[in-house]
């Protein structure tokens, strides 16, 4: 894959970490079906707290124990969807030093909600679960976006359901090209960006309410390889 080189800023540290030390302790249990007790910038100050440790090499560390296991066994209380890719560079829980029960996640090549079951997945996540966040998080030299990078410009044909897989990320690329840079990195922030909208945007009363009454905030990200950076990069 091509290498791609690029400065990724953190920004709203301090805003972060004031919305951190409100917060309900980290992988506090809430009552079964009832949902978390964070809000939506409560939950994205756990994850870029997470973050900021992971890349100091000093990583949280998650509930992982017997008595977490047991204590969720009956019911879940996610505080975050995380929509990524499968990427096994980019597991979302080692990222963020989260444990047990603390994010729902939605994974697939190239981080999209094309398909009726990872839409159903955010949609369910929301509406049943109660998850007051949802990070859609693409990354660094991604393989599916490359793909369809190659589809755009060589014309490639994939054998299998691959082809299938990245069509929903040639828009992406389309509208990436008359960027200067890298294309396939001003593509993966701009799958991100796409996905961000049609979550925004979604006519379904499940995703959109919620959004309206300020009780979800849908947010885009990109994970850095090389730094281990998450930078927010799209947020409401």
């Amino acid at each position: 894959m091509p290498e791609v080189t690029r400065r990724v800023m953190i920004g709203g540290m301090s805003a972060a970490a004031a919305a951190l030390a409100s917060a309900p302790a980290a992988g506090a249990a809430a009552p079964a079906g009832k949902g978390t007790n964070l809000t939506a910038d409560q939950a994205l100050a756990l994850l870029k707290e997470g973050n900021r440790r992971f890349i100091a090499d000093r990583p949280a560390s998650g509930p992982m124990s017997r008595a977490r296991r047991l204590a969720i066994a009956k019911g879940q209380q996610p505080f975050a969807v995380l929509i990524s890719c499968s990427d096994s560079r980019v597991g979302p829980e080692q990222l963020f030093g989260r444990g047990l029960g603390e994010l729902f996640i939605v994974r697939n090549a190239g981080n999209t909600v094309a398909s009726t079951q990872a839409m159903g997945s955010v949609e369910y996540a929301v509406a049943e679960l109660g998850v007051p966040l949802v990070v859609v998080m693409g990354h660094q030299r991604c393989g599916a976006v490359a793909a369809a990078a190659s589809v755009v410009q060589q014309n490639s044909v994939y054998p299998g359901s691959i082809g299938r897989m990245v069509e929903p990320i040639v828009p992406a690329v389309l509208a990436a090209r008359v960027k200067e840079g890298d294309l396939v990195d001003n593509a993966v922030r701009e799958n991100v960006r796409r996905v961000v909208r049609d979550l925004r945007t979604s006519v379904e009363p499940m995703l959109l309410d919620p959004q309206k009454a300020g009780r979800l905030k849908v947010v885009g990200a990109y994970y850095d390889l090389d730094t281990g950076v998450v930078d927010f990069f799209d947020e409401p």
